[in-house]
């Protein structure tokens, strides 16, 4: 299937089952306890792992998020091989996307506001594609322009604003996350 192609709800919907059996099956192995969540959010299947308590569940977040990151790279892997199609599924334990997102919201936003009282450039730290993304996204919504520069793992994005450069770099690897 092509990225042009749009998946049909029914086919994201089975994604989104295949990831949850796969996650329920890792749980147990650890003997970890906690609910599964599905649902589809922004055309991208999406599967929530909620503790039931204050349990070893927030184990599966690791330190930056590592270990969500490397559960949903291997729940792709494994939607992959059933379906035979690529998978943009999205893993979240315990709210830590949610929470991952304010943050990046808020530290986009302050780099939107130095941009437009400054009028020069800001960088901030490096980043993965994901969090990228989120400012990009963000710094697009609110007129600026950004752009990310250098290679993994040290992949940082730069806030401008418009009349700075002439063009609206976002790399492509921002679009696939």
């Amino acid at each position: 299937m092509s990225q042009v192609d749009e998946k049909t709800i029914d086919q994201l919907n089975e994604e989104a089952d295949i990831a949850a059996d796969y996650l329920e099956g890792l749980l147990d192995i650890v003997d970890y306890e906690g609910d599964i969540e599905m649902g589809v959010r922004n055309n991208r299947p999406m599967v929530q792992i909620v503790a039931d308590d204050d349990s070893d569940i927030k184990h599966l977040i690791g330190r930056d998020g590592e270990v969500v990151d490397a559960l949903q790279q291997l729940t792709r892997l494994a939607v992959q091989q059933k379906t035979g199609d690529r998978s943009h599924l999205i893993v979240d334990v315990d709210g830590f996307l949610k929470r991952k997102r304010m943050h990046l919201r808020n530290l986009a936003l302050d780099a939107i506001d130095e941009a437009r009282e400054t009028g020069e450039v800001v960088n901030l730290e490096p980043m993965n594609s994901f969090e990228r993304k989120v400012v990009h996204d963000l710094v697009r919504e609110e007129g600026l322009k950004s752009r990310s520069h250098g290679e993994e793992p040290n992949r940082y994005v730069s806030v401008y604003m418009r009349a700075n450069v002439d063009d609206d770099v976002v790399d492509e690897d921002e679009v696939e996350e």
